[in-house]
């Protein structure tokens, strides 16, 4: 999984922000990621040869499986303060079109109202769009509701779900 470069924040004009937003590496899963998930959901650690196993079978589906996390290189433990995930289906709808599922995304309780997750989705939702998806999807609690708004996402049909 290779990585992506990080957002220019002094293209835009403000502070340069010494936070990157590149794809997970194999070497997060000592960075923190599983815990991190673990804010979200449960989510039992995993040891290491459980995470590189889990991490080859998701590269294996290359830009199909996209996972972005968040550090701060400048820190001394370059802890995972943030992450979220882009999962692109391909349907027979629309002509063979795409659609891009966006999963998992969570930004550590003390980096919290700094706009990582907002940063996080935007860039999922911008591969998605490089990818030729025609639309993006996710599901949220309705107590995110507004956030997911501020992301651009508008409220659409009804989530079920059967789980096991």
């Amino acid at each position: 999984m290779e990585s992506t470069s990080p957002e220019s924040a002094a293209a835009a004009g403000e502070i340069s922000d010494p936070i990157h937003i590149r794809r997970l590496e194999l070497s997060d899963h000592e960075r923190g990621f599983v815990a991190l998930l673990s804010q979200l959901s449960a989510c039992p650690d995993l040891t290491a040869s459980e995470f590189a196993t889990r991490f080859a079978e998701l590269a294996a589906h290359g830009d199909d499986h996209v996972i972005l996390v968040a550090e701060d290189p400048s820190a001394p433990e370059r802890r995972i303060l943030a992450t979220g995930c882009l999962f692109v289906e391909r349907k027979f709808l629309r002509g063979g079109g795409k659609v891009g599922h966006v999963e998992d995304v969570v930004v550590d309780a003390a980096a919290r109202g700094g706009g990582l997750g907002l940063r996080i989705v935007r860039r999922l939702v911008d591969i998605a769009r490089d990818a030729g998806c025609y639309k993006v999807i996710l599901d949220c609690t309705p107590e995110l509701r507004a956030y997911y708004a501020k992301c651009g996402f508008v409220e659409k049909g009804v989530q079920m779900a059967v789980y096991f």
